[in-house]
């Protein structure tokens, strides 16, 4: 079985363009030039993710629904044993996403093969049944932990008519959308990653109303 290959960005590259330790708002400006074709490539997923002198992209997205009042709820979930990666296992999450494989490219624009990829791990991941507006709003890079030194986050707000989004996979456990107030109390059980999240936009927020839009 062939080995799959992951797109990367060369973490020196990373530096160059503007390092950075949590999360990033996007201004367009940043991602457009981090994403350069020249310094996009696919490396096989094993090396990658033993190998810090490259950054893994990853599409996460979070589902966000709002009740009538105005309360704002996050499409959460437990890592279940079967994900990919071992070291998130049993983690709380209110990121959907993956790897860009390969695969994803159908032309020789690597940058197409980002959002071919980003729609292909939804489509596998998630059914949503509800009409939705999704746009890119930052990144996250955490050097703090293991996985994150090797990979480099892409967020995407995924704004829902109705929480009507459901997992596909067996390993998305204990799926709904929850309040920020409740998610705020499993802290300490969520990925690095989430709690970068969490914290950036909706940290002020002690009623449910979210900083962005």
């Amino acid at each position: 079985m062939n080995e799959e290959h992951v797109l990367v960005i060369p973490a020196d590259w990373f530096r160059r363009a503007g390092y950075f330790q949590g999360f990033r708002p996007d201004d367009g400006r940043f991602l457009e030039q981090l994403l350069r074709p020249e310094q996009l490539s696919y490396r096989p997923r094993s090396s990658a993710e033993q190998d810090p002198s490259f950054k893994q992209l990853i599409p996460y997205v979070l589902f966000r629904s709002r009740t009538p009042d105005g309360c704002v709820r996050l499409f959460a979930y437990t890592r279940g044993s079967g994900q990919g990666e071992k070291r998130l296992h049993a983690k709380r999450s209110i990121g959907v996403g993956g790897h860009i494989s390969s695969q994803d490219a159908t032309s020789v624009n690597l940058q197409d093969a980002y959002r071919e990829g980003l729609q292909r791990e939804l489509a596998e991941e998630v059914r949503i049944e509800t009409r939705y507006r999704m746009a890119c709003v930052g990144l996250i890079n955490d050097d703090m932990t293991d996985v994150g030194r090797v990979h480099l986050g892409i967020v995407h707000v995924c704004d829902v008519e109705q929480p009507a989004v459901y997992p596909r996979e067996e390993d998305i456990l204990d799926a709904a959308f929850t309040d920020v107030a409740s998610l705020w109390q499993e802290w300490d059980r969520m990925e690095s990653w989430s709690q970068i999240c969490l914290q950036a936009l909706f940290g002020w927020e002690s009623h449910g109303q979210a900083k962005l839009l």
